[in-house]
């Protein structure tokens, strides 16, 4: 027989890891939510059957908590205005009936709004997933839930970059998309494209990073000469995403 609430698990990269959720799904079925199936005020294990599993690869924030990598049972308890989000030590069990306070690892509020459209199966998914913040979504009938997550990557990802200019293959290109997108020495993003350029002198992206980089630098005559000769390399190679790319780097810079 089909099982009554399908069971799904879902992976998200975050960060430089990864946070997994099995839960199972249960459905509507004409009933009312916060009375029958998720009453408010009580705790619920966020699904159906076996209580949900959340794992987390690295250390998180959740709402600005300090969680540590590892297995949780997320519980929760609905409210009409927000919910109690926990994060429970004993994952082995079925739903909620052996839930202990007592091996809560955390404990916070977070708000509920209203959905546009009825959800008829309860769902979890991740949505504005950035390099290190994403919501974590609990969505079922007209209300959601979005729990904030944050995670610090910068100081693993600097040491890392330190330790790999130090060897024989240098990676001049990722590590100037990473200063440039977190606001670092642009000096040295640009000392690092260039030497990524110098090896492959017809690769349109690294010309179109040079140039944003250049922008971003206040030398917009300099990015200019840059994105003009991505489209010229761009063109070359029949690679339409780059002539269009460059072409808006112009637009910026005319401004």
């Amino acid at each position: 027989m089909p099982a009554v609430s399908s069971s799904q698990t879902i992976t998200q990269e975050f960060g430089l890891g990864t946070v997994t959720i099995k839960y199972s799904r249960p459905n509507l079925k004409g009933r009312n939510v916060f009375t029958e199936l998720a009453p408010y005020g009580e705790v619920w294990r966020t699904g159906a059957n076996d209580a949900t599993i959340i794992t987390f690869s690295e250390d998180v924030t959740l709402e600005g908590n300090a969680v540590k990598a590892g297995e949780y049972a997320l519980f929760s308890i609905p409210g009409k205005e927000n919910w109690t989000i926990i994060l429970n030590r004993e994952t082995k069990q079925w739903g909620s009936y052996q839930y202990k306070q007592a091996e809560d690892v955390l404990r916070f509020q977070v708000n509920a709004s209203k959905l546009n459209d009825k959800a008829e199966s309860f769902s979890i998914a991740f949505s504005d997933v950035m390099p290190t913040s994403a919501k974590l979504n609990l969505l079922w009938d007209v209300t959601k839930v979005a729990i904030n997550m944050k995670t610090d990557v910068d100081s693993k990802i600097m040491a890392a970059i330190d330790e790999a200019m130090k060897g024989e293959k240098k990676p001049y290109f990722q590590a100037a998309q990473y200063y440039y997108d977190n606001s670092k020495d642009l000096g040295k993003a640009l000392q690092w494209i260039n030497a990524a350029e110098a090896a492959d002198q017809k690769a349109p992206w690294l010309k179109y990073w040079k140039a944003r980089i250049l922008l971003k630098s206040g030398d917009k005559a300099g990015a200019v000469v840059s994105a003009k000769a991505g489209i010229e390399a761009a063109e070359a190679r029949n690679l339409a995403e780059y002539i269009r790319l460059n072409k808006a780097v112009l637009l910026q810079a005319s401004k």
